[in-house]
Parts: structure tokens; sequence; C-alpha cells
């Protein structure tokens, strides 16, 4: 049998496939803008553009880094006041995994900034910020397992297959820049439960988080080999063809359309996604100001992660999110607290205080928003060798850039075990981050089996944080 050439079929059959890929192209522009990465207006008026989730991976001890308590000391080695016993374990049994002991941090306190706020001496570098952020000190989770607690803090479910933060927000806003993803993963080690934590899930496919690779190029595979190189677009409008008179006879089929965007994206990242990665094209000022060429490997790795987060958000990538850890343990400091917040506040501090910084001095911090939040907090009681269980009942997160208003909100008790002061459940942080840029948290859904599903739940369920907008 004689095969014709590649011209030789599109000769003789352009006609047919150019009705085709009009009618493909013609029900892209009738699908709902939601549906496609193409960038659309807010709903409401926008304080952000753009999101930077910084993901602190197995759970900080925040009463050891900003929710400074004097107590802990008076109360250090001694049993956890009666009081504070009243409560029970909904979530998860904090009082029968630890000692009946508090047990205080060695570290040094100090108020910094106009407000004053304390910041302990784990963390310098971001203390000269401190003007800036909005500490939320009274987060609950409903989990205290990690896999649960992460996907609800990414996804807004305690069970995986719930479409993530970034989806909807892209889902809702698409993305400036066709070149690139619109919702970017910069991790060495991801959240615990995998890649559920930024799935699209029921979403249009072009909303899932596509991991970038932080050493070498982005994307592996993504430069054509020299001999393909002439011919490439040309292949790639034949597949695209032959894939949309597939799709054209399976109207309504969300895994076709995102194949089809899937191969258009990949085509036009390779011009795009390649920069992204030449961080050593920024200012020897600019790397030393993250920490890249420091002899500490770990601070050296986040502050690349967040220096191309930066690069990232300035092509118009909407959603970034980086994850810290470098081995699967993170902040998750079960023995040994004192080492484990010591090792990774000297991972993260410099390189935070630095994209706060480099977003401030570019322009860019006023209408990006930059999150800082691990899944739960940790327990104020000793576990095993000077350790901290898991502590869903309070914890804090920071919030500052795209519209926030710095200051703190919340409490918890003396000793930092439970929000006791404007208690924020996970799904009033979503809803404040979705409010920010511009969308209304009960209009933003998707029918999915019969079923308005919403990042934020039953419509009304959830509140703004009070006082976190300004």
């Amino acid at each position: 049998m004689r095969h014709p050439s590649r011209r030789q079929a599109l000769e003789s059959s352009g006609a047919g496939f150019a009705s085709v890929a009009l009618g493909a192209m013609m029900a892209a522009e009738a699908r709902p803008a939601g549906e496609s990465l193409a960038a659309s207006a807010p709903r409401l008026p926008a304080r952000a553009k753009r999101v930077i989730f910084l993901f602190q991976y197995g759970g900080p001890s925040t009463f050891d880094l900003f929710d400074y308590k004097p107590d802990l000391q008076k109360l250090d080695g001694k049993p956890v006041p009666a009081s504070l016993r009243k409560n029970p374990d909904r979530v998860g049994g904090v009082f029968s995994h630890c000692k009946d002991q508090v047990m205080a941090g060695p570290w040094k306190w100090a108020r910094h900034g106009n407000s004053g706020a304390w910041v302990s001496d784990l963390l310098p570098r971001t203390a000269a910020h401190v003007d800036k952020l909005c500490q939320v000190r009274s987060m609950v989770s409903e989990s205290s397992n990690h896999a649960p607690a992460t996907y609800l803090m990414n996804t807004g479910a305690i069970l995986g297959g719930k479409p993530s933060l970034g989806s909807w927000v892209t889902y809702g806003l698409g993305t400036p820049n066709r070149n690139l993803p619109g919702f970017v993963l910069l991790f060495k080690v991801g959240g615990l439960g995998g890649s559920a934590n930024w799935s699209n899930a029921f979403l249009p496919a072009p909303h899932q988080g596509t991991h970038f690779r932080h050493e070498g190029p982005p994307v592996l595979n993504l430069e054509p080999p020299t001999a393909m190189a002439a011919s490439q677009r040309d292949t790639i409008d034949l597949i695209q063809q032959l894939n949309a008179r597939h799709s054209s006879a399976r109207p309504g089929s969300a895994e076709l359309e995102g194949r089809i965007a899937s191969y258009e994206l990949a085509y036009r990242m390779q011009s795009e996604a390649l920069d992204v990665g030449e961080v050593s094209r920024e200012t020897m000022a600019t790397q030393a100001a993250y920490g890249l060429h420091d002899a500490n490997k770990d601070k050296a790795l986040y502050g690349r992660m967040l220096l191309q987060g930066r690069r990232l958000l300035e092509k118009g990538v909407r959603f970034v999110q980086v994850y810290n850890a470098v081995d699967k343990l993170g902040w998750d400091a079960h023995d040994n607290n004192e080492d484990y917040h010591r090792r990774n506040c000297a991972q993260v501090d410099q390189p935070t205080a630095a994209l706060l910084a480099d977003l401030e001095q570019r322009g860019m911090l006023d209408d990006t928003l930059v999150v800082w939040a691990g899944e739960f907090g940790r327990t104020p009681m000793m576990q095993g060798n000077k350790g901290r269980n898991h502590n869903p009942y309070g914890f804090t997160i920071w919030m500052a850039g795209g519209g926030v208003r710095p200051g703190i909100i919340g409490s918890t008790d003396e000793i930092g075990l439970r929000a006791i002061g404007d208690v924020q459940p996970v799904k009033n942080l979503h809803a404040t981050i979705l409010t920010a840029l511009g969308l209304n948290p009960d209009e933003l859904q998707f029918e999915f089996n019969g079923r308005q599903e919403r990042l934020t739940g039953v419509a009304q369920s959830w509140k703004l944080i009070p006082g976190a907008l300004a």
C-alpha cells in the first residue's frame, strides 16, 4: 500500500479539516468563559490579580513563630491547666498522644515594625516585613492528619477528588498569558496525598495544576529535536485537526477538550517556559537576596523556587504554589521541635523576606496576594522527645499584598492550644482569597453529578475573614 505524504494528505482533505477547525473554534467561543484559560474580567472589584501560595508542609508550630505566649514560659514543664482541658477533642486526640506537660520553646521574642507585632528570633528577615502581614491567629482545621488537612487547605474538602484552589481561580479568571499554564506548582516534595492537592477534578482539564521543575528546564522534553523543529507547527496543526474532528463527534467531552488544549499549550510553552527557569538572568544582587548561592542548600533551593515563582507571576501566571518541604517531614516535629523549626526557618526566612521585598520593589505587591500557611499547627504540650503533635484547633496563617489590610485577627488561648476569638475555618480563608481576586464564592460554581459544586461548599456557609481586606 502506498502511503500519501503529509502534504498530500493535507491537500486532499484540507477543506474538510478547515470546516472542522472552524467548528471547533466556534464551539470554544460558545462555551462559558470559565471553561477556557482565556482571561476574563472578575465579577467583583478585584484587589489582587494573582496569587502565590507558600505552603508550609508538615504543620509549623506558629506560636513558636508569630503567636507570642508568655504563659508558655511560666507553665513550662507543668501540667496543662484544667480550664484548658474541658473542651473535647472532636477532630484529633491531642491530649491522648501528648504528655500532660506544657513545653515552651527556647526562642527569644521581640516587637517589630510600627505595629509592634511580636515575632520570634527564628524569623529575623520576615520580621522586617511584619507591617505588611495580615496575621490570622485563629485558624482551625477539620482534620489532625496530614493528607486530609492538606486536602482541606488546598481543595476545601478533607477527601480527595475535589478541584484545588488554583484550579477554581483559573476556572473563574483564566490567565493573561496563553503561552503558560494558569496554575503552576514548584516543589521538591509535594503535599501528602500527592496530585489530588492540585487536581482540577471535575473542572475542565486545562485547569489542572502543572508541576514545573525547580532545577534545569522547568518542563522536560519541551524542546523538539533539531531535525523535527521546522515541521513541528505543521505536525501540531494536523494532530489538532484530527483531534477536533474526533471531538466534534463527541460533544461535551472535557477530556478531549483538555487534550486538544494541552497539545497547543505544550507547543506555545516552548519559548516562555524555558525562559522562566533562567534565574541566572537575574542580577547577582537579586540572586543573593533570595539566597540562591547560600551554603545552606535547602535555603538555596527554596530561594530558587520563590524567585522562579516571581518570574512566573511576572509573565502572567495566575496562581503559583510553592511547597517548602525538602523531605517527607517538612515541619512535622514529633520529636525535637527545636531542631526541626531551626532548620525550616533557616530555609524559608530569607527567601520569604526577599520575595516580599522584590514584589514591592517591582510594584507587584499591591496586586499580588501572598499566602503563607500550613495544614494545621502543633500542640503546646510535649510529645515524644521534646516534640509537638498535630494541632487542628488553633494556628496562624498570614497574607500580604493584594488588597490585604495588615494587622492581627483572632487569637488563641494563653498557651496557643485553641482558637478562642474570631475562629476561622478554612472555607473562610478560601472565600477571602476568592473575594480579593474579584470572585464571588457562591457564584463560582460548577454543576457535577446534578449538584452545584463550590470551593467554599454550601452557598452562604462561609464568611469573609473580618478586617482582612482593605
